[in-house]
């Protein structure tokens, strides 16, 4: 089954010979785009099956269908771990989401912040691009991209088991160790990374995050990121820590 060179997301159940229709946009990408035929070999993964090997049966212009063979991964989740963060100009916002669907997160939150620049979000295009990142990077499990809500709607139905790291701009200044060891007794624990706008928190917001108990303040080093940077950097650590990067992590989502 080496021939499969393609992965391909699908919203259909995936089986031992089920038969899988494509719609008119991955009729054009597989046979108009990647000249793929009849016969060809095409990985394909729905975020609840696994990844499936499936050869094409029919290419038409409009559509087409392929027919599964054998599943070649089981559906692997990421930690229960979600990526709060405050969207920012459109491209960088882009690419957080993408580095997030790679790096592991199994949700993926964007939040109304006092100093957030954009006030609203396309979600639909968000969501096709973790789907393009799970695609790319050989997932099989797709995180949800949530529509934008605010920051303090969000923390008002904050699941009491969920533990936050909020990365705090302001720590970088007064010489904080970079990510304390915050792990709870339960090593299963639900979490959440919480990353700033570009202008940062404002005053009342970060007092409000310092006082909860469930929030967790860190430092990302010395030196303030952008928030692109920080979202990339505060996924790294804790994955390295607590996620499935190491032996010793990883909840199922």
């Amino acid at each position: 089954m080496s021939d499969a060179k393609i992965r391909l997301y699908v919203d259909h159940p995936l089986g031992a010979e089920q038969t899988v229709p494509l719609d008119r946009d991955q009729a054009h990408y597989l046979f108009g785009v990647m000249r793929q035929a009849v016969g060809a070999g095409i990985l394909l993964f729905n975020g609840r099956d696994g990844e499936w090997h499936a050869r094409v049966t029919d290419a038409g212009k409009r559509g087409g269908a392929l027919v599964c063979e054998a599943q070649t991964k089981p559906l692997a989740m990421p930690p229960d771990l979600w990526l709060v963060f405050a969207p920012i100009k459109k491209a960088r916002t882009d690419f957080i989401v993408e580095k997030a669907a790679e790096m592991g997160a199994a949700r993926i939150l964007p939040v109304q912040t006092a100093f957030t620049n954009s006030e609203r979000i396309r979600q639909d295009r968000l969501q096709a691009h973790a789907v393009e990142a799970a695609e790319q990077c050989g997932g099989t499990f797709v995180p949800e991209v949530t529509d934008l809500v605010r920051l303090d709607r969000l923390l008002a139905d904050w699941p009491e088991d969920r533990q936050l790291m909020f990365c705090d701009e302001d720590l970088a200044q007064g010489g904080s160790s970079v990510l304390p060891d915050l792990r709870p007794d339960t090593p299963t624990q639900p979490w959440a990374i919480l990353i700033g706008p570009e202008g940062g928190f404002s005053a009342a917001e970060r007092t409000k995050l310092h006082a909860l108990p469930f929030s967790h303040p860190v430092s990302l080093g010395p030196r303030i990121l952008r928030a692109d940077t920080a979202a990339v950097a505060a996924l790294t650590l804790w994955q390295l820590r607590y996620g499935d990067w190491t032996t010793r992590g990883g909840a199922s989502a």
